[in-house]
């Protein structure tokens, strides 16, 4: 039984139900046969010297990782790390507990394979996902969490739930993520301002020793987001993820002007977002591409564009798990074309 047979069963569901039904699924597998996906492992992990690189002194034995949003609350993180990732990102998640956004806020767009999606931060809150976490850290590879304000959290008072989940979760992650640039949050993107992040960043190199990295949106102009991303490296911001979610609405075909679009209808938009911003900071910085990447070419692209990581996510619901495994094998082929013994040899090789 392939992915693509079971993909007309799957999109019978609503696409959240059909996400939370993978979470059960996952969940319980994992709860009854512990080590039940060993037999995934087997399959999808790709471990290659030639991808293996050490960046903020962790080891990732691939450069392909998930992207915040698939796992809000760190219960799936070993079943996942199976599929072959060399890194997982769990969150976003907020100090409080919150629902979300109101439903429907999750919608397929399955010609196009993209997604539309208006979750609004919908998780369990710091202590039901500390408690996840605890279970499974420290782990086999790099763990990320991500990191946001509650809704009822007004932008003026914004740096105090992030100040409280780097406190409380310093020791439960390797590198944190700065998540304001989701479109789900009202004003949330306001946020992405040279004092608001000068002074985050400040505060945050004072409270842990973990990377933290800044997550900025791909709507922004080259020049403000240049601009933005040197300014969070000043203040010690030790990577940039480019990028989140989409509100170009210009690029959908129905009237749902709210959400943010992810998958194949931004491949091209995040592509030119990253090369522009990454030519300029690539070499002051760790870059992680994300947006649109559902091919080991789409990958390789981007770091020959600067970025040492890749995520993905929209991709594995449209392509099924074993994307990770394709990517990371047609990485190797398409290093060793270009005549690379490592992959640190491409990346940013396009600006050299």
């Amino acid at each position: 039984m392939t992915y693509e047979s079971l993909k007309p069963l799957i999109y019978k569901f609503d696409p959240e139900n059909a996400h939370a039904l993978v979470e059960f699924g996952m969940r319980t597998l994992d709860c009854i046969f512990p080590g039940g996906f060993s037999f995934f492992a087997k399959d999808c992990v790709v471990n290659d010297e030639i991808l293996n690189q050490e960046i903020f002194n962790l080891n990732f034995y691939n450069p392909i990782g998930l992207a915040g949003g698939f796992d809000k609350n760190a219960t799936m993180i070993r079943p996942l790390s199976a599929l072959g990732f060399g890194f997982l990102e769990y969150g976003t998640f907020t100090p409080k507990p919150q629902s979300g956004n109101e439903k429907p806020r999750l919608f397929r767009l399955v010609e196009q394979e993209s997604i539309q999606n208006a979750m609004g931060f919908n998780n369990k809150g710091k202590d039901a996902i500390a408690k996840e976490v605890k279970k499974v850290y420290p782990f086999s590879i790099p763990l990320v969490a991500n990191i946001g304000k509650n809704k009822i959290t007004p932008n003026e008072e914004a740096i105090n739930d992030y100040i409280i989940l780097l406190k409380e979760f310093k020791d439960l992650c390797d590198l944190f993520v700065i998540n304001i640039s989701s479109p789900n949050t009202k004003n949330l993107r306001d946020l992405q301002s040279e004092e608001f992040v000068s002074t985050l960043f400040t505060q945050a190199k004072e409270i842990t020793d973990k990377p933290v990295i800044l997550k900025i949106a791909p709507d922004m102009s080259i020049d403000g987001a240049i601009s933005l991303c040197k300014s969070a490296i000043s203040a010690k911001a030790d990577g940039i993820i480019m990028a989140n979610t989409s509100i170009d609405y210009s690029l959908i075909d129905n009237t749902r002007t709210f959400g943010g679009i992810s998958g194949k209808l931004i491949t091209q938009k995040s592509a030119t977002f990253f090369k522009e911003v990454a030519k300029e900071i690539y070499q002051d910085t760790i870059l992680i591409a994300s947006g649109g990447i559902d091919s080991a070419e789409l990958a390789y692209e981007r770091i020959k564009n600067g970025a040492s990581l890749v995520q993905i996510y929209t991709a594995m619901i449209f392509k099924g798990p074993s994307i990770v495994k394709n990517i990371n094998q047609g990485l190797i082929e398409l290093l060793k074309q270009d005549g690379f013994n490592h992959i640190s040899q491409a990346i940013g090789v396009n600006f050299k």
